[in-house]
């Protein structure tokens, strides 16, 4: 399963190309972090979306956060930059972490934000690691949610947090394909119900807990539409991305998925 996943997000044709071109894809002069939000912010309400979920965990300077699902970097980079966390990011595809090792470097981050493949079911860190992990828009690929928050659990300490945002089950399936997958044998998705109650057996006590679904439907509404954008998802997803930006946004948009935000904290024995 987990290779048909890699398979879906990551193709190292693409990702040499945009290294190659990188360039000329983007402004001249000195790269932000906000310049690259169309390309590293891979979730509904893009940038704004990561800076709301960093304000709901209360993240502070100093912290040590894993990003499980960190993609080509983009939250990553944010929390680093905006907080001072140290941020280590860890994803399925190799080859998003290699371009994400590559942009956070062209930011000036390089050693802040820092990037390894993994299997989030596996992850390579001592129990206890971090203050924080941090997941947008990964879950729903990940049949074995009980195992994934239980290591999240393991890595974290004592008073930590786990801060996700993901989509939920709604009512009736996903219109197909969408970002996270080309069909149903890779999608999984939770009602808001269960997924709390997957985060409670797993050892967290939620702590915030907030439907964003409203504020998704407005973001989608508001995308340009037309030709794509010079830098955009579709330079990692292939030509096939804007149907799969179409079908997620009417899947949001006729209930058949929702949004959600949480907090969840690792309380102390």
């Amino acid at each position: 399963m987990s290779d048909e996943v890699e398979r879906h997000y990551a193709a190292p044709s693409r990702i040499d190309s945009l290294l190659a071109n990188l360039d000329a894809m983007t402004p001249a002069g000195e790269l932000k972090i906000a310049d690259l939000a169309p390309l590293d912010q891979f979730h509904a309400g893009g940038l704004e979306a990561t800076r709301q979920l960093a304000t709901l965990a209360g993240l502070s300077a100093g912290q040590q956060v894993l990003d499980v699902g960190s993609g080509v970097g983009g939250p990553a980079r944010f929390l680093a930059e905006t907080y001072g966390c140290h941020v280590t990011g860890v994803d399925l595809a190799a080859d998003y972490c290699r371009l994400a090792e590559a942009l956070t470097a062209r930011v000036g981050l390089a050693g802040k934000a820092t990037f390894r493949p993994a299997n989030a079911l596996d992850l390579p860190f001592a129990e206890g690691t971090f203050d924080a992990v941090w997941t947008q828009h990964v879950a729903m690929n990940i049949a074995d949610r009980p195992g994934l928050y239980r290591e999240m659990h393991r890595v974290l300490r004592p008073g930590g947090v786990v801060a996700l945002y993901d989509a939920v089950a709604g009512h009736g399936a996903p219109l197909f394909p969408v970002p996270w997958a080309r069909d149903s044998s890779t999608s999984f998705l939770l009602a808001p119900d269960e997924l709390r109650e997957v985060l409670q057996k797993a050892g967290f006590t939620v702590i915030a807990w907030r439907d964003v679904t409203e504020d998704a439907k407005r973001w989608f509404a508001s995308r340009p539409r037309g030709a794509l954008p010079g830098l955009g998802l579709h330079l990692l997803m292939g030509a096939d991305f804007p149907a799969m930006a179409t079908n997620f946004a009417r899947s949001v948009m006729e209930g058949r998925v929702g949004l959600l935000m949480a907090v969840a904290r690792k309380d102390h024995d």
